[in-house]
């Protein structure tokens, strides 16, 4: 057998070892070499870093001097075709992260380089291209001040963009959709969920296998993290057009403070960070996951919360030992990475996997695993042999809906505190493909 064949046997054998609660052990292909002196190409916050149309999978990245680099290959396990686009970001912000995603009709759509000013969004010259177009606007109003941009696709192949109109502590959600049909954007919301110039909600948002928009947040009432309370969620049945509580209770919009339904309750000063993941089950479940620190402690602790027979509930994930603090203003320098959640359902069997990187754990990639929410144990395991850094979790979504197989994207990167930069040079970018074992049948 050639040399090149057995390496990626064994990468396969290694990987499918991996999803079966053993550490993977070998690293996946390079797509290139990435920025690493903050954590921009790595933030949690990325929708996405990957993604996948059809059997094509799609990454995109900033380079060593901050131009957008877009890449793709062929399922499972083909090689990657890269192209540096015409852009760049400000890479010393690590705000500035690069969203990605492919319509239904295969055209790559980018919006990048984001804090507090006019939006960059550009699409593909055709279904396909790796080659981008020129900046355009997608609806003209409100793009002067964008934070936070975020891709998602709805079943039929129409796109969902969200982002921040404003700044921390006094901003405002925008939801755009995108007609593949039309090849045009409209507004759906200027302000779906109001700060009243007091607040702004820092959000993550799932679309599920139904196309339900599922949306939840945080409150955050000035620049400092510490400032970060509650959890709110919210729900769309229509595209986005209506909202309504898990109750099905209809919102009066915009939602604000006072009309908000609460997932959990969480004081200021909690340690609470902002912008993680939530998720949705089969059954159009949500689950959220993020870290605060319980009453009466002083570790922050990775927490899911979700719904289970219409009542919110919390399990706590982790049992660190690592105190820390969130207090002041910027992208922080944090022991532990936000989390990622995804809900896997094999055989009947539901299984939680919470995502995340913990300096207790040595900065590897990891995984808690939790099949009875009841009995609320986990089982963590390393997915990655080497330190990562400040990396955070993202994932390839539509490549999990479509086949449950986990694509990450991995790049080892540095973080200085409050936007200071850590002297890391270029570091390999690599997509790792992961798949949880499905639970035994008792």
């Amino acid at each position: 057998m050639p040399k090149k064949a057995i390496s990626h046997a064994l990468w396969l054998l290694l990987l499918w070892l991996g999803g079966r609660g053993l550490p993977a052990t070998a690293q996946a292909p390079v797509v290139g070499l990435g920025w690493a002196k903050n954590n921009v190409n790595g933030a949690v916050f990325r929708k996405n870093s990957v993604v996948t149309q059809g059997q094509a999978q799609y990454t995109a990245y900033y380079d060593s001097v901050g131009y957008v680099v877009l890449a793709k290959r062929r399922l499972p396990a083909g090689p990657w075709q890269v192209q540096r686009t015409q852009y760049q970001g400000n890479v010393k912000d690590a705000h500035n992260i690069i969203s990605l995603m492919v319509d239904g009709a295969g055209y790559v759509h980018l919006s990048f380089d984001h804090h507090g000013n006019p939006l960059r969004y550009c699409r593909g010259t055709a279904p396909g291209a790796l080659t981008m177009g020129a900046l355009q606007p997608m609806t003209g109003q409100q793009e002067q001040n964008v934070t936070y941009p975020e891709f998602h696709r709805f079943p039929g192949g129409d796109l969902l963009f969200l982002y921040r109109d404003g700044s921390s502590g006094n901003g405002n959600l925008v939801l755009n959709r995108y007609s593949v049909k039309t090849q045009r954007w409209t507004r759906l919301h200027t302000v779906l969920i109001d700060g009243e110039g007091q607040r702004n909600a820092y959000w993550q948002a799932c679309l599920d296998a139904r196309g339900t928009i599922h949306l939840s947040w945080v409150w955050r009432e000035s620049p400092d993290v510490a400032s970060n309370h509650d959890m709110a969620y919210a729900r769309s049945l229509d595209g986005g057009r209506t909202w309504q509580k898990s109750t099905g209770e209809p919102y009066r919009l915009p939602i604000t403070e006072k009309t908000a339904e609460y997932a959990a309750r969480i004081p200021q000063g909690s340690e609470l960070i902002n912008q993680t993941s939530i998720t949705a089950d089969a059954a159009g479940q949500p689950y959220i996951a993020t870290y605060w620190r319980p009453a009466g402690t002083q570790v922050p602790q990775y927490q899911l919360i979700y719904l289970r027979n219409k009542a919110w509930q919390t399990a706590q994930v982790t049992h660190r030992t690592t105190p820390f603090s969130l207090s002041g203003a910027g992208t922080k320098k944090i022991p532990i990475s936000r989390p990622q959640v995804v809900v896997s359902e094999q055989r009947g069997r539901r299984t939680v996997c919470v995502l995340f990187r913990d300096s207790e754990r040595q900065d590897r990639a990891s995984v808690a695993q939790c099949t009875d929410l009841q009995k609320n144990t986990w089982q963590l395991s390393d997915l990655s042999p080497t330190p990562l850094g400040s990396w955070e979790p993202s994932y390839d979504t539509e490549r999990w809906k479509q086949a449950g197989i986990l694509s990450l994207f991995v790049q080892r990167t540095g973080q200085g505190d409050g936007e200071t930069l850590e002297a890391v040079p270029p570091q390999p970018v690599s997509i790792l493909d992961w798949q949880p074992a499905a639970p035994k049948v008792k």
